[in-house]
């Protein structure tokens, strides 16, 4: 099958998962309210008793928030998967004269169209409770650049999440336990040396970390170091390790 082949049927697969949403408008929460929840609680009801000197909390926050978001923007892929290995859809995709690959590429591909919708909700939001940029133009495109590339990492672990679970609901759960901890264990909230001084280094070295002090250095200007090299790295080493072994589980589920 050639490259050009392999490209239309991801497409096809991609237009496929995003016609999903539609018809399951539920699906939306996921994208707007939740996020918008988790801004509005942190911003207005812990908001006043969290210090974040030299930046206010809201501009702390907002880029944190962001790539939380983009993180979690994959759960509609573990949810996708699992529902068609239980139904039995991925035998009838191996039985079509198509590329096996696309129905991974089309899932993650997809992710990065609502992870998009998704990043334009929370800056409307953002904007809303007073978040401003503090960057150049230039900053502020690569910042949303990393924000994607965050996302479509994390949309190949839960790719792996979708095909490893057991139900659509499984894959959900396992999703948010294994990534919740993750996310708050990192400066998207709260400076790192507000914790405890033995959970201080874990949150440090936590590769969450590194994204969410790119996309505000990038946003806000607030130092930058060499988290954006990091970040870039994490996400492209995420982005190969678990594709990997996602195509690996795939094709250890529906044989070769």
């Amino acid at each position: 099958m050639t490259a050009s082949q392999s490209l239309a049927d991801t497409l096809v697969l991609a237009r496929r998962s995003l016609l999903r949403i539609p018809r399951q408008p539920d699906l939306l929460v996921g994208f707007t309210v939740q996020p918008i929840m988790f801004v509005l609680l942190f911003v207005y009801v812990f908001g006043g008793a969290i210090s974040t000197p030299g930046v206010s909390y809201v501009d702390y926050l907002i880029p944190g928030i962001i790539i939380q978001s983009m993180c979690f923007g994959g759960f509609v892929t573990a949810l996708g998967l699992a529902e068609d290995l239980k139904k039995g859809l991925i035998d009838r995709f191996r039985s079509l004269p198509m590329s096996r690959a696309a129905v991974l590429t089309g899932r993650t591909l997809a992710d990065l169209v609502t992870n998009s919708f998704q990043l334009v909700v929370m800056l409307v939001v953002g904007f809303a409770v007073g978040f401003r940029f503090g960057t150049s133009a230039l900053e502020v495109v690569g910042g949303i650049a990393l924000a994607l590339l965050v996302g479509y990492a994390f949309s190949w672990v839960f790719a792996l999440i979708g095909l490893v679970a057991s139900s659509p609901e499984a894959a959900n759960a396992y999703g948010f336990v294994i990534l919740f901890p993750v996310t708050f264990v990192s400066s998207a909230f709260v400076p790192v040396d507000s914790m405890p001084s033995w959970l201080q280094p874990i949150a440090e070295h936590n590769p969450f970390t590194y994204m969410v002090n790119a996309a505000r250095a990038l946003f806000i200007g607030t130092p930058a170091g060499d988290q954006i090299w990091l970040a870039v790295l994490w996400s492209l080493g995420i982005a190969a390790v678990f594709s990997v072994l996602a195509v690996w589980r795939y094709r250890h589920t529906v044989g070769k």
